[in-house]
């Protein structure tokens, strides 16, 4: 939220506590502050804003999809959303934020937004707040709270306006008990994450195509990408020959029905007649052989019948079958000389390593080498290969990473396993930034009292955010040392896998100057229930495959911890369930995200 172009704030209050009756006493004192206010209510039942017996309300019911009524003081645009209930973030856009100072949501608790806890300890429900990292603040009538985050008097309504009003303008929120907090700044007045599409344009918008260029031979230039465009020195083909083993003629003799041609020559690939086909005569020609001089039809083996000695055939060809240069390929037909072959931008991968090689082209421009440096942090961490320590794992999301790398294209700079102190890890961090363009580490981007990363990347060089809205992979910080992209990993195994497929590695195929890349998504019905939680993108492990009648399905693997290594080796897709949804029910279709070819 912090992209949208004024203020949101919403009242996080489970049913009861007294949100509308709050709002309404709340509007007439910040009205009279001139701030001009919109307010965004969600409801969880059917509703009705329409009387019945007016116009509107009868077109409505008569089939309107949507319904605008317009009068001189104000105008309601109706919306019917029988399928599925609109997106919030969608809804929001329908907001004249020209005309207003902020918005006021009343309900959408578990959406990602910033958000103020109203609570009653008369209600008898728990507190909202330990479990939402979005909540900045509480109001209650409660002397049991136990937290950081400013606090007021759920009844005062002045201390909770100029909590709105210090929040619309980005102020400190001071707390009403004795102890101070240290909310004083906008990112904590503001700690809604960023959802998954806000986090990588935040990465794209920070990073820089390559610049160097230099030139590689056949076989080094897999998986690289073209600097320049490349143009075919040659026609392909670059003569005409023949698309099928057969008998080279001329078109106008088998439309004259002629009962039998000699055969005055045969033509093999890589061999050619230097005479001319005359009236009624033919050439035995090879797949590939250059069409002999007064010839321009090939007629296949199959419709030919030839006397023992090869040197006279008939053809069993009717004129409704027959087509005046049939089987043949004519010079440039599929390359003109001079053409484009590949874009600039384009990665060079089995196919365009033949089609260059078949061009005569031994050396073309590339953009260099991405070098990626990959450590794993933790004292708990432990090579492969080593005696298992007691409360010790191997690891595995290093070889992951680099496994992912070389997939890329990658050069990899193998830092290993650097143990939970400051200093270390500042060391090879800025050691790293002056061999790397880019530096991926996992573990350590979390809270815990060890988690080191966030710490000092603050302070030797620039985080850009630490939080996703997504799950696997939350804690996920990314920031530059000395110009050099950093991407701070989980340390959860299927996290770090996740994380590196929907950040990483689009990120670094932009580095490398790949363009117009974008990772697969396709619809696939669902064949059992996926669940989510409101408010942030899911990525579940699946499993799709066509049915009997050619209908793409999905499940999913299972179990879906984020310390389930195995349930990405049974995946063949991810299956993304949007921040709106919280449960995919059987029957309905699903967006998954292909994972052929990208593990």
């Amino acid at each position: 939220m912090n992209t949208y172009p004024i203020p949101i704030l919403g009242f996080a209050a489970y049913s009861g506590t007294g949100k509308t009756t709050l709002l309404e006493a709340l509007l007439p004192r910040l009205t009279e502050k001139g701030l001009r206010i919109g307010v965004f209510k969600h409801a969880h039942h059917d509703f009705d804003v329409d009387k019945p017996g007016k116009d509107s309300y009868r077109l409505r019911k008569a089939g309107a999809n949507q319904m605008l009524i317009a009068s001189r003081n104000r105008h309601v645009l109706m919306t019917e959303t029988p399928d599925q209930e609109a997106h919030f973030f969608d809804l929001l856009s329908h907001f004249d934020c020209s005309k207003l100072d902020f918005i006021l949501v009343e309900g959408c608790k578990n959406l990602s937004f910033p958000k103020i806890e109203l609570h009653r300890d008369e209600v008898g429900k728990p507190w909202l707040h330990p479990h939402d990292d979005n909540i900045i603040a509480v109001a209650s009538n409660s002397s049991e709270l136990n937290t950081h985050l400013p606090h007021v008097d759920i009844n005062d309504l002045d201390a909770i306006g100029d909590m709105i009003v210090n929040f619309t303008q980005c102020r400190p929120l001071a707390s009403s008990t004795t102890q101070k907090t240290d909310a004083a700044s906008c990112d904590s007045l503001s700690p809604a994450f960023l959802s998954v599409e806000q986090g990588l344009e935040k990465i794209l918008t920070t990073l820089k195509t390559p610049a160097t260029v230099e030139s590689a031979s056949l076989l080094d230039a897999r998986l690289r990408i073209l600097a320049e465009d490349v143009h075919s020195p040659i026609n392909v083909p670059a003569y005409q020959n023949s698309a099928m083993d057969g008998y080279a003629v001329r078109s106008q003799d088998i439309a004259a029905s002629l009962d039998h041609y000699d055969v005055v020559a045969q033509i093999m690939a890589g061999s050619s007649f230097d005479g001319v086909i005359e009236a009624g005569q033919a050439a035995k020609i090879m797949t590939g052989a250059p069409l002999p001089s007064g010839a321009d039809t090939v007629i296949m083996r199959e419709q030919s019948q030839s006397n023992e000695a090869g040197d006279r055939v008939t053809f069993s060809v009717s004129n409704n079958e027959f087509k005046a240069g049939q089987n043949v390929r004519n010079a440039g037909e599929d390359l003109a000389q001079n053409s484009i072959v590949f874009n600039k931008g384009t990665r060079i991968q089995s196919p365009e390593l033949g089609m260059l090689a078949s061009l005569g082209l031994s050396q073309y421009p590339l953009f260099s080498q991405l070098k990626v440096a990959v450590f794993s942090t933790g004292d708990e961490v432990q090579a492969p290969g080593s005696e298992l320590n007691k409360n010790c794992i191997y690891d595995s999301n290093r070889y992951t990473v680099m496994a992912q790398l070389q997939r890329l294209g990658c050069s990899v700079i193998d830092l290993g396993i650097i143990e939970d102190c400051e200093s270390a890890l500042e060391a090879t961090l800025l050691k790293a930034s002056t061999e790397a363009d880019a530096i991926i580490s996992s573990g350590g981007v979390s809270v815990g009292d060890a988690d080191f990363i966030k710490t000092v990347l603050e302070r030797i060089g620039q985080i850009n955010f630490w939080r996703i809205n997504m799950r696997p992979g939350r804690p996920l910080a990314f920031g530059h040392i000395n110009d050099t992209p950093f991407f701070g990993l989980p340390g959860n195994p299927v996290a770090v896998m996740v994380s590196f497929l929907m950040f990483v590695e689009p990120a670094l195929r932009f580095m490398q100057g790949e363009t117009n890349w974008q990772a697969p998504k396709i619809q696939a019905e669902a064949t059992e229930v996926v669940r989510s939680r409101l408010g942030r993108t899911e990525f579940t492990r699946g499993i799709y495959a066509l049915n009997q009648f050619g209908q793409l399905q999905v499940r999913t693997t299972g179990m879906q911890g984020s310390g389930i290594l195995r349930s990405m080796s049974e995946a063949n897709c991810l299956i993304e369930v949007p921040p709106q949804v919280e449960m995919v029910k059987n029957g309905e279709m699903v967006k998954i995200i292909p994972l052929d070819g990208r593990l």
